[in-house]
């Protein structure tokens, strides 16, 4: 990572350039308030407050319920047994079903500008999706892009491990003016993981694989977070000039405006 005040691009080998890229790191905070700030920060971007940002955070134990988990007739009950397993049930405003995540995770929330709307989505999907599951080969991780049968959240652009745990999910929100690009990583701890998703895709009716649902450190003991963690920033230094930077009292008050969207 440079220096914040040297220049906006640093010159490659033949001429080329790196766009910069402002890297936000932080640990676990409120699960509310830790989604909302995606949000303020979606619109730091597209307002241009903020150039282009990625954010790396460890998560409190967060529930996130997709919009169409709202009309299951389980909702209410997954909700509660959510809490009953000490996660905090949130609601989402991207991605497709429910996901579970906790301080054994990495959240990676990439924002950047655009002049397009829709036609890059897919696009995105296949580039984060190999850039992650290559940036996890780097430290020895047999990690593959590609849905793995009765996975929850089910998606075709998914990274497993081994073709049996569900590693990385993905997600992506685009507005007028900029793009949210969202995964969860899921690295140690897997029982947690496990047992909550277990009751609640339950309580949804939702048919799923729970071996599924475990984490990287089921198939790759010994790994850590931190080790991942470097291993992204690695991976993200080849294609960006990485500036590190926090959150401002400007963003806490920013993400305030947006914690309603995301309370059940």
């Amino acid at each position: 990572m440079r220096n914040e005040t040297n220049d906006e691009t640093t010159d490659e080998p033949g001429g080329g350039t790196r766009p910069e890229l402002t890297v936000l790191r932080h640990g676990p905070g409120d699960a509310l308030t830790d989604l909302a700030m995606a949000r303020a920060l979606l619109d730091a971007v597209r307002t241009g407050s903020r150039g282009p940002t990625l954010r790396m955070y460890r998560p409190s134990p967060t529930v996130a319920f997709g919009a169409r988990d709202r009309f299951l007739a389980g909702f209410q009950p997954a909700v509660e047994a959510s809490r009953s397993h000490g996660f905090t049930p949130a609601l989402r405003t991207l991605g497709g079903r429910v996901a579970a995540y906790h301080p054994g995770s990495i959240v990676i929330d990439h924002i950047e500008p655009t002049q397009e709307f829709l036609t890059q989505t897919q696009d995105r999907f296949v580039r984060f999706g190999e850039m992650y599951a290559a940036a996890l080969r780097d430290i020895g991780i047999d990690a593959r892009m590609g849905e793995i049968p009765g996975e929850y959240c089910p998606g075709e652009h998914s990274v497993n491990v081994g073709g049996e745990i569900k590693a990385i999910g993905t997600a992506q929100r685009v507005v007028g003016g900029a793009w949210l690009f969202s995964s969860s990583i899921i690295v140690t701890d897997p029982d947690p993981i496990r047992a909550v998703l277990t009751d609640v895709q339950a309580a949804l009716g939702l048919d799923w694989e729970p071996r599924t649902g475990g984490a990287i450190a089921e198939l790759h003991p010994g790994v850590t977070a931190d080790a991942v963690e470097q291993a992204l920033l690695t991976a993200y230094a080849r294609e960006y000039e990485l500036v590190p930077a926090a959150l401002t009292p400007t963003d806490a008050e920013a993400a305030r405006g947006f914690m309603d969207a995301h309370l059940l």
